[in-house]
């Protein structure tokens, strides 16, 4: 389907890559990766027909369609949301006008002319292609991307110049998810999405008929959307089957291999210059010389690049607060007339890790705000534990720096205890490198900006952190710095992230704020998952039949409540786990069954019937738990 042969692209003196074959077919789904710099979104550009290669030649399939989405800059103006997702189906719509005018000139000319015959052949012609692009359901195709991507029905009956850059940009999203093309290039397509309008993408990708190549900083993401990784690195592309986890160890053995390589050859270079110079004045061994100078010149010498450092920097440890952080009693809060949440009970206790999730507007950030102290609640109060100290990373941090300042001299200022080498490695891991460290707050994007404020914070950290989307405009190195730290941090977390890897590598429980409400569930983002598909599950056991659009082949389908591959996987892993703990606490409870045959004491005995009774009723809600599973398991098959 594309074809790129010998391809190479440069900036300046820099080779971006070089030397690069490669075949995208129609069913691919890839994954491009690679450091900063390396030429990622370049690359993407150069299929998309956006910019041209300096070497080597791009082939395309006659008649292909390629859509391709920027990381930001589009916008749209003049019409309503829903109409700018239906100017995508325009050709469509035209053939539907011909298809009524067609009728009209049917219901005048006599049925048995021969004109009638050519217009009810053409009617025929036009009404087959029209069903068979789902015309019939172009209404409900736009209606269920605009519900995946977040818009509330009276969102999609707003002018699109209304709605800020991010929505914007998920405008043009699903213009593109609609339209279809046989490959769609996306960079960074989730910067925009909140958690829920990711997961519902991750979703609709897995059901895309067509071919699509994405840039992403997310692992979970990339690992439930893709098969294949194209890496760029040491200025060439290196193909790697599998996704992003996969890849991951096959680098490792890959570099491995290379490093093997890289000393061999270094070896046999030695023992050649070392032949050469040695026998170069003696005409005997002239004829050996030449030899193993042609062979010194033909080997292509391998490079291994600087490796990127693992970064491991020590942030300061704050001082212990209470055991309970902060208590909330029947917390509520309202602008105006508008109720945003009411009833909020629950407690934060030292140590905890609480991921705040819900869709874009349902309250995460005002939660925030109130845990902050910077907004009072409506009703209820916020009681705050001894010794509570709170540090607020808002979306719009950057605004509390002093925009005269040097990154280098601000940081310094800020941990006179730290070394230069020390601060410059942290802000390399927030991708401020070289001469960029000397550069003045004022000069920097919002981004930018976000990204040295959250290094900042970490120097000095408070022990009860507020984090609103930390993980936005970071790479997934300058995640895993900002993960290990807070795994490290003793103090108490809460936070936003719409980056599902980072979440489930953090959050101990999870808190959602959606419809009013604000319910806390403990445990990981992954037991959070399990509850909510359980109830969805529950929910819909007993379907009501109903039509509603398979995105995949752009026709009506009856809903027969199945679960989708990736949540079925979920319930079957949740059920192995559960099989494994009913199976330790079986074991437990016969095991107190023979001790209690042994009378030791009375003590003794009263203490291990209480184990007994204890690993009971442990095990009671685990097994109807996993009940439930396998049977919506075997529904769902």
């Amino acid at each position: 389907m594309i074809q790129l042969q010998n391809a190479g692209k440069r900036y300046a003196h820099k080779v971006l890559f070089e030397s690069l074959d490669w075949m995208i077919t129609s069913q691919d789904r890839i994954g491009l990766v690679g450091a900063n710099g390396t030429g990622k979104s370049t690359l993407l550009k150069i299929i998309g027909g956006l910019e041209t290669l300096d070497q080597g030649e791009l082939n395309l399939q006659k008649g292909i369609r390629i859509g391709y989405l920027p990381q930001d800059g589009l916008s749209m103006t003049g019409r309503t949301v829903f109409e700018e997702c239906m100017s995508v189906f325009d050709k469509l719509r035209d053939l539907e006008q011909e298809q009524e005018q067609l009728l009209h000139r049917m219901s005048d000319v006599d049925p048995m002319s021969a004109e009638y015959a050519e217009i009810a052949e053409r009617f025929e012609s036009i009404d087959s292609i029209f069903r068979h692009s789902g015309g019939y359901s172009l209404d409900s195709q736009v209606g269920a991307v605009l519900t995946g991507l977040g818009f509330s029905k009276e969102d999609w009956s707003r002018r699109t110049e209304e709605f800020s850059g991010g929505w914007q940009m998920r405008i043009a999203l699903g213009k593109l998810l609609l339209e279809k093309p046989n490959i769609l290039l996306l960079d960074e397509p989730t910067n925009h999405l909140d958690l829920e309008a990711r997961n519902w993408l991750e979703e609709y990708l897995g059901n895309y008929p067509n071919a699509f190549v994405l840039i992403s900083h997310d692992r979970f993401f990339l690992d439930a959307t893709i098969k294949r990784i194209a890496e760029i690195w040491n200025k060439r592309v290196t193909i790697y089957v599998g996704n992003y986890s996969k890849y991951t160890t096959l680098k490792e053995e890959r570099l491995i291999q290379l490093k093997a390589a890289y000393r061999n050859q270094k070896e046999r270079i030695e023992q050649l210059e070392s032949f050469i110079n040695r026998f170069r004045a003696q005409a005997t061994k002239a004829k050996q010389v030449q030899s193993r100078i042609k062979e010194l010149e033909k080997i292509e010498r391998i490079e291994i690049p600087d490796e990127e450092q693992a970064i491991h920097f020590s942030f300061p440890q704050p001082k212990s607060s209470g055991r309970v952080v902060v208590e909330v009693k029947d917390v509520a809060k309202r602008y105006g007339e508008k109720s945003v949440f009411s009833g909020a009970r629950f407690n934060i206790e030292r140590g905890d890790r609480i991921a705040l999730v819900g869709v874009n507007g349902a309250g995460k950030s005002t939660m925030i705000r109130l845990l902050s102290g910077v907004e009072e609640p409506s009703e209820g109060t916020l009681t705050f534990g001894h010794n509570v100290e709170v540090d607020y990373f808002a979306q719009d941090q950057y605004k509390a720096l002093n925009p005269e300042s040097r990154l280098l001299d601000d940081l310094q200022e800020a941990a006179p205890r730290k070394t230069m080498t020390e601060l410059r490695s942290l802000l390399g891991c927030f991708l401020f490198s070289e001469d960029d460290v000397f550069k003045r707050i004022q000069v920097l994007s919002g981004g930018e900006r976000n990204r040295y404020a959250l290094a900042k914070m970490l120097l000095q950290p408070s022990n009860f952190i507020l984090l609103d989307e930390p993980t936005n405009h970071l790479d997934m190195r300058a995640k895993d710095v900002l993960l290990e730290s807070l795994r490290e941090y003793t103090g108490t977390v809460v936070f936003v992230s719409h980056d599902r890897y980072f979440i489930d590598q953090l959050a101990t429980s999870v808190i959602e704020i959606g419809g009013g409400e604000v319910v806390v569930f403990p445990g990981n983002y992954e037991d959070y998952l399990w509850r909510k598909q359980r109830d969805s599950s529950v929910a819909t056991a007993v379907p009501v039949a109903e039509t509603v659009f398979a995105p995949a082949v752009g026709v009506a389908v009856e809903n027969k409540a199945r679960l989708n591959p990736q949540a079925l996987k979920k319930l079957e892993n949740r059920a192995s786990s559960l099989e494994q703990k009913i199976g330790a606490l079986e074991d437990e409870i016969a095991d107190f069954e023979r001790q209690l045959a042994n009378f030791v004491s009375v003590e003794e005995t009263q203490r291990i019937s209480n184990e007994l009774k204890a690993r009971r009723e442990k095990l009671a809600p685990l097994e109807a738990e996993w009940a439930d599973l396998a049977e919506s398991i075997e529904a769902s098959r």
